[in-house]
């Protein structure tokens, strides 16, 4: 018979919703078997927990349990790191290396974040899982390991291999059992009694009374969306109870410590030409999105412009036959059908017919050509796309003080495709 509350208390987790709790009891009883496990769930939910639960409780505790952060490993390095190189494999190899799969040879690899494992690697992967075989990068030597695989995810797997960005014969062999992790706004149970554990771990190392909610605190709380999961949760508690010297949490007091409400996090809405209420602001990403959108638009129109103008001189000054329908079909109508223009190879004068207003001077091919000519062509500035990534990418690191992870959810990008950003524009992050 299995412990589940034995289990909570040694892996210190805090709840008692029923989902959790079922998920508990999943992981307890997969731990026994050698079958590849799928933990599925919002970042900071504590998926690498259950990684060594399952690890913890199996035949395999004596080996080790290697945990890999794949959407940390650049693309170009992240074979090396999971089946390891031989010496001259690539420039800086200068000695043979172990992979990660060879380190947990007879044990437990955990991978998160497989969802941001590149295409060329779900490939050689999967043959890892099937045969157990591998190969060290510039070796031609077949390795054998015999490695159960763990791997956990924050992305939509059946939207990614919709778009095809993830293997579906991948995700089926790593999905043999799937843990689903709630996110805390789904356990607003558990809240109040996660906010005193972490208020009493933190009241307990630095030596003072632990803080408390009242009731209007409570309901906060209770209410808030929790994006950030146990993490922020955590953080918000330990920050109130250093600063605060009032003990009783209000919400008035709670409300300091938000950054951002719930209704700032949810997508703006487009109704046709309206938008919604509930969207207060445009964030800065998004401003210089539109920005760089309207610069591609602004200079693919202006280059379209100077090719028209450069077209109608050359054919002024070499003296072809232009026919307003001609021109008309080509580009637009008439003007209100009011005007018809004739130009006859070596004749220069130009004539208008039944135009509304009778003074309208007369105007001449000559001076036609001559405007075309001085027509200044508009010159396409520059516009600097990589320049406006570049203070994106430095704007972003700003403002989180360096943390590479937050940088690449500001900029919803991988944290792979930012390293590789940084190496690109030679950006040091010495914040």
């Amino acid at each position: 018979m299995i412990d589940i509350q034995n289990i909570k208390n040694r892996y210190s987790i805090i709840g008692n919703n029923l989902v959790l709790t079922r998920s508990l009891e999943v992981a307890a009883h997969v731990a026994t078997t050698d079958m590849s496990v799928l933990i599925t769930g919002e970042s900071g939910v504590g998926k690498d927990v259950f990684s060594k639960i399952i690890h913890e409780n199996s035949s395999r505790k004596h080996k080790n349990l290697v945990s890999v952060n794949c959407g940390a490993i650049p693309e170009g390095t992240i074979e090396s790191e999971l089946f390891g190189h031989v010496k001259g494999a690539f420039t800086s190899a200068d000695k043979d290396r172990k992979g990660y799969f060879e380190m947990a040879d007879g044990g437990t690899i955990f991978l998160d974040e497989i969802g941001e494992l590149p295409l060329a690697m779900q490939a050689k992967l999967l043959r890892v899982l099937e045969s157990g075989e591998m190969m060290r990068v510039g070796s031609s030597e077949i390795k054998k390991v015999n490695v159960r695989v763990i791997s956990a995810t924050n992305v939509d797997m059946a939207k990614a291999i919709k778009e095809g960005k993830f293997r579906e014969d991948l995700y089926y062999r790593l999905n043999q059992i799937s843990i689903y992790l709630p996110p805390l706004r789904e356990r607003k149970e558990d809240i109040e009694l996660l906010f005193r554990k972490f208020a009493s771990d933190i009241a307990n190392k630095y030596k003072m009374r632990p803080i408390k909610l009242t009731e209007s605190g409570k309901e906060y709380f209770t209410n808030y969306q929790w994006y950030g999961n146990i993490r922020e949760l955590k953080n918000i508690t330990e920050q109130i109870s250093v600063i605060e010297k009032d003990r009783d949490i209000t919400d008035a007091i709670a409300k300091k410590y938000f950054d951002y409400s719930h209704e700032n996090k949810l997508p703006a809405i487009y109704q046709r030409h309206e938008v919604s209420q509930t969207t207060t602001s445009i964030s800065d990403r998004e401003l210089l999105l539109k920005a760089l959108s309207m610069g591609h638009m602004i200079s693919e129109m202006r280059n379209e412009i100077n090719e028209l103008k450069k077209t109608l001189a050359a054919l002024m000054q070499s003296g072809i036959n232009i026919n307003s329908t001609q021109l008309s079909n080509n580009t637009t109508q008439n003007i209100d059908d009011e005007t018809i223009y004739t130009v006859e190879e070596n004749d220069i004068s130009f004539t208008h017919t039944h135009y509304q207003d009778s003074n309208y001077p007369t105007t001449t091919k000559k001076e036609i050509v001559e405007e075309f000519i001085d027509t200044e062509i508009i010159d396409d500035e520059p516009l600097a796309l990589e320049e406006r990534e570049k203070n994106a990418i430095r704007k972003a690191l700003s403002k989180h003080n360096g943390n590479r992870k937050n940088t690449a959810k500001e900029l919803r990008i991988s944290e792979r495709t930012l390293y590789r950003k940084l190496k690109e524009y030679e950006i040091k992050n010495n914040i």
